[in-house]
């Protein structure tokens, strides 16, 4: 009985995926917040709470963040991502600048000390790679010129986790320094240890995985990348990084069979994994700080976009892959609530859990739209502008020209008449007045 309940759940929640994906590509509109809103009203204190299948939901939903961030990779190689973080790490140090800082005044502003400062700085610095991902795939923006410098940024932050992460497990636990320094020098040599193999032997790796089999080059793929990401998750690194870094190493036609046996896997992991934050989110909690949310929102997604438009501009893009770079940035997801998920285990603050979910679910509705439209309402609020500001003139009046006199046929040949059209009158006489004739 118990499997049948979790047949129905599971086979309805997927059917509803299924429809609202018709009708966002009916609307020409990214499906993400239709399927966050699924799963608001099926989830914890919604119409209709699943029970059988959360479970399952869970863990297809990490399985969902695995295969984003693999797929993500596969789009570049080790060499594009050295050369990428090697040129854009300043855009990194701009995006914790302007990110983080916010968060981290909003908590201290209402009181809730350094530690959960730290964890909101955490919570609005971090950009949903998962979400962003699936954005950019949605509107065919992946072989656009300012996709390697969002991507730069994406990773930057994945790999500064690596780093992150083990700091606010330690602050949050009260371990000592010593302590904390281990687990961080262990999470910044795995990190290494993965992203050093990547770059040095991708192309072993892709030798071992490639197959002329679909169905073997599949399982390998698959199976190689749940195991590094789960080894990375172990060792407190993030598992979604280790993904990140297999697609890194995967190059040439194992990159490309991939992503072609791979595609529809993510895409049903992936919704799955919407639908589950959404489940998680209970609607009660969050009237309660939707105002604080909404404000954190609105200053963030502005610095988001300006960390977005700095980077490109810094690249070389031009003015509307600027401001699209700086759209896409704007959602935040799944390491924003795992961040937040850490604080309120540990009881730093009860207001910190809902908070940060509102916050969340504001951006990761609203990145959808700023990735599609932040362009195009640039574009126009400048065309406006430069109309508003553009003095309106009279129209010149025509220059009056000075009439020449034409030169009869009968006068052409007399020099006094020709002198009289030069001198624009009539000519002097030739011969003297009468009075100054000598007398006879």
């Amino acid at each position: 009985m118990h499997s049948a309940v979790f047949l129905i759940e599971f086979g309805a929640i997927i059917l509803g995926l299924g429809l609202l994906g018709r009708v966002a590509g009916r609307l020409k509109f990214s499906p993400i917040p239709l399927y966050l809103l699924a799963g608001l009203a099926f989830g914890t204190g919604g119409l209709l709470p699943l029970g059988a299948s959360e479970e399952f939901v869970a863990i297809g939903a990490e399985i969902g963040v695995i295969l984003l961030l693999l797929m993500l990779g596969l789009e570049y190689t080790a060499t594009d991502l050295v050369s990428n973080l090697k040129t854009q790490y300043p855009a990194g140090l701009v995006d914790f600048t302007l990110n983080a800082l916010p968060g981290a005044a909003a908590a201290l502003l209402m009181g809730w000390g350094p530690v959960a400062a730290v964890v909101l700085a955490g919570v609005t610095w971090i950009s949903s790679s998962g979400v962003i991902a699936k954005v950019m795939g949605d509107l065919g923006r992946l072989g656009n010129r300012e996709t390697p410098v969002i991507l730069s940024i994406l990773v930057l932050e994945d790999l500064a986790m690596a780093v992150y992460l083990p700091i606010i497990t330690a602050l949050l636990a009260g371990v000592s320094l010593a302590a904390g320094s281990l687990t961080l020098a262990i999470a910044l040599f795995v990190a290494g240890a993965v992203l050093f193999v990547a770059v040095r032997y991708g192309r072993v790796i892709s030798r071992f995985v490639s197959s002329d089999d679909p169905e073997k080059l599949l399982l390998v793929v698959l199976g190689l990348t749940l195991l590094v990401a789960g080894i990375a998750q172990q060792l407190q690194v993030s598992a979604a990084v280790g993904a990140f870094l297999v697609g890194i190493a995967l190059s040439g036609e194992v990159a490309e069979g991939t992503h072609t046996l791979l595609s529809p896997l993510r895409d049903l992991f992936a919704a799955v994994f919407f639908v589950f934050f959404g489940l998680h989110t209970d609607p009660a909690s969050i009237p309660p700080v939707l105002l604080p949310a909404l404000a954190l929102a609105v200053v963030t997604a502005g610095t988001k976009i300006a960390t977005g438009y700095w980077a490109a501009r810094r690249a070389g893009i031009g003015l509307k892959g600027r401001w699209r770079a700086g759209g896409t940035l704007v959602a935040r997801g799944e390491f924003s609530i795992v961040i937040a998920g850490l604080a309120v285990t540990a009881g730093i603050e009860p207001a910190l859990g809902p908070l940060a979910t509102a916050y969340v679910l504001i951006l990761v509705i609203v990145g959808p739209l700023t990735a599609r439209y932040t362009q195009p309402l640039a574009a126009w609020t400048a065309t406006r502008l430069a109309a508003r500001h553009t003095p309106t003139r009279a129209p010149a009046a025509p220059p009056e020209h000075e009439s020449v006199p034409v030169q009869p046929a009968s006068d052409r040949g007399c020099p006094e008449r020709r002198a009289a059209i030069r001198g624009g009158g009539a000519s002097a006489p030739r011969t003297p007045p009468r009075s100054a004739r000598p007398a006879p």
